[in-house]
């Protein structure tokens, strides 16, 4: 799941995201999703969450 669809990202699922000051590199940072903080049902560069280590980032990759 490439994470752009809110349905398929649940609080506490195992999660790789972007942070912000990664975007250009596409560095990914992998964790377990505290909140979802997009709204919207569908986003296209994906979903933004916070992880439970207070990191924010868009969902690229649901694990």
């Amino acid at each position: 799941m490439d994470g752009k669809n809110r349905n398929d990202i649940k609080i506490g699922s195992d999660v790789s995201i972007v942070l912000k000051q990664d975007q250009r590199s596409g560095k990914l940072t992998e964790g377990v999703v505290q909140n979802i903080l997009t709204k919207s049902a569908f986003h296209p560069h994906g979903i933004k969450v916070r992880l439970e280590s207070g990191e924010v980032g868009r969902v690229k990759k649901v694990l």
